[in-house]
């Protein structure tokens, strides 16, 4: 059993946010694996199926990017599953617009979703999706304002939905052939 959980904000305005690149992510895996994404468990909204047989949970946290850990913890604890079977996917601002970087392990970061699930589970051997959404140079830009934003311009949505499939084809590569595969096919890759 695997539990794949896309961190994001619950609220209708924050759909399709820089911030709910996890929740993006999810849907495209809801839809290309033909689970919904419909029930609740705990503090998520969860779908289950298979991946080449193995049994999965797409999960969404509903309780705010900054406490996701309590939906993982949530989570691990009703399904029974160790941190080695989780895979969270979520945005960077380190890394370039688009660009994905998946890692066995590691320490939080900067993310404020990483560093509440590193907290109350006091590990850090998760599987991770990152994905790149960049910050403006300008020093004058408020980082909140800026993960908390729409993407603006055409071009910046396509590169952004270039790079939810290809974490949904890595997270899917992940569970059926293995995270070395993934990381060499998938880390470095965007547009």
């Amino acid at each position: 059993m695997y539990i794949i959980v896309g961190l994001g904000n619950p609220d209708k305005k924050y759909e399709h946010t820089r911030h709910n690149v996890g929740f993006d992510v999810l849907s495209v895996l809801s839809s290309k694996l033909n689970i919904p994404i419909t029930k609740s468990h705990g503090k998520a909204l969860v779908g289950e199926g298979t991946i080449d047989g193995q049994k999965i949970a797409l999960a969404a946290p509903q309780t705010y990017m900054n406490l996701s850990g309590e939906a993982v913890v949530a989570l691990m604890n009703w399904y029974k599953v160790d941190a080695s079977h989780v895979i969270l996917i979520f945005d960077d601002v380190d890394l370039p617009e688009g660009q994905i970087r998946i890692r066995r392990n590691g320490s939080a970061g900067t993310h404020n979703g990483m560093r509440n699930i590193v907290s109350l589970t006091g590990r850090q051997d998760f599987a991770r999706i990152r994905v790149g959404i960049n910050v403006p140079r300008n020093p004058n830009y408020q980082l909140r304002d800026f993960v908390l934003g729409k993407y603006t311009t055409p071009e910046e949505r396509k590169i952004m939905f270039d790079a939810f499939m290809n974490a949904a084809d890595a997270a899917v590569m992940m569970i059926s052939e293995g995270i070395d595969k993934a990381m060499a096919k998938y880390n470095g890759k965007s547009k």
